[in-house]
């Protein structure tokens, strides 16, 4: 999964990266609008990987991972004019989903650019950039098509050209009312035929309200589907994930994060709170694989099938697939093994369209 962190120049896009990814990216430098990215690579901690490990011993433990992008240069008025950068808009349109940092706090420091703070402001500020951009690309879409109809373009497959053209009106009447086209109700092919077009608002987003230390949490409307709100005390998180970082290597920064987490009241480093709503957004659960070599977490999305998680694993599995032996995880930690789970009968025998859960734990048989 990858996530691009964006937002308006002075949100505090870097200091929420840092306290995502436990970083110290310099915060509060502008880049005058240049396309400019940082990225990072994160671990999802599971505290089951961790119980798995424990039990099975293996030479190797890998967690499942989260890349994270920030993203600078997006300043009001980039989907305007033609639409975004080439660059930028290729950049935005690989990632799966954003983290839309909105500035809620003061700071006589650093000054709002816009002379005063106003999240709702802001967040539909960008929200309507976006738009803009995908209103570009679709028009662009329309006019081809429509062109190509009336000049009998598309005699060979003028069914797929019409129906394209119905489902490009139905995205141009959704963002001419303000509408992302996440609201929309498209099917897994429609979806699957607009990957190539870069559509920004097509993508899920979690909206991170930047407070300050001391400030309460605001409430925002939400009224879009695939959307999550949440607030998070940017600079004290960013703080917190460093003291993390360092208490990694020494105890005694462990104990000064425990008593700063419970000075402040924070249960839940930002870190862990954003993932989990991350794969709650993106619609993911994790599966394991375990054995004498490595325990490993696999990311899959909701509803996947066996198959799906053994193509995860590698695509031979998913072309040798004859079954997967699975067992919940619940109940191989109930039974203390795998044999134990066997001989209790908890270890099933599943087939190529067994929907998997989150948690299960997998091994697939195959035959190339």
């Amino acid at each position: 999964m990858k996530l691009g962190i964006i937002g308006l120049p002075g949100a505090g896009k870097t200091t929420i990266f840092n306290a995502l990814t436990r970083g110290d990216a310099p915060t509060g430098q502008s880049v005058g609008g240049r396309f400019d990215v940082l990225t990072a690579v994160v671990d999802v901690h599971d505290e089951r990987v961790d119980i798995l490990t424990e039990m099975f011993q293996p030479k190797k433990t890998t967690f499942a991972r989260i890349t994270y992008t920030d993203v600078a240069g997006l300043k009001k008025g980039a989907g305007q004019s033609g639409g975004m950068s080439g660059p930028l808009l290729n950049h935005l349109a690989g990632l799966d989903g954003f983290v839309h940092v909105v500035r809620a706090f003061e700071n006589e420091m650093a000054p709002h650019p816009d002379g005063s703070v106003d999240a709702a402001r802001d967040l539909e500020v960008l929200d309507t950039e976006f738009l803009l951009s995908d209103l570009v690309v679709v028009e662009k879409r329309l006019e081809k098509l429509r062109h190509g109809l009336e000049r009998g373009a598309f005699k060979h497959n003028k069914a797929e050209a019409q129906a394209e053209l119905k489902l490009f009106e139905q995205l141009n009447e959704a963002l001419s009312a303000e509408r992302p086209l996440r609201d929309l109700d498209l099917t897994d092919e429609q979806l699957k035929s607009l990957r190539g077009f870069g559509l920004l608002t097509l993508k899920p987003v979690m909206v991170v309200i930047n407070i300050g230390d001391d400030q309460d949490e605001i409430n925002l409307q939400n009224d879009h589907k695939k959307t999550l709100i949440t607030n998070l005390r940017g600079k004290l998180e960013m703080e917190l994930a460093q003291l993390s970082a360092e208490s990694d290597e020494d105890s005694d920064d462990g104990a000064s994060l425990t008593m700063f987490m419970d000075e402040y009241g924070v249960t839940e480093l930002s870190l862990d709170k954003a993932i989990r709503l991350s794969y709650d957004l993106m619609g993911l659960q994790s599966f394991f694989t375990v054995g004498e070599d490595e325990v490993r977490a696999w990311t899959v999305a909701r509803g996947a099938t066996a198959v799906t998680a053994a193509a995860a694993i590698h695509t031979d599995l998913a072309k040798g697939f004859i079954r997967a032996e699975t067992v919940a995880y619940d109940d191989l930690i109930a039974a203390g093994g795998l044999s134990q789970a066997r001989t209790a009968g908890k270890l099933r025998q599943e087939g190529k369209t067994y929907i998997v859960q989150d948690g299960d734990v997998i091994s697939v048989k195959f035959n190339l």
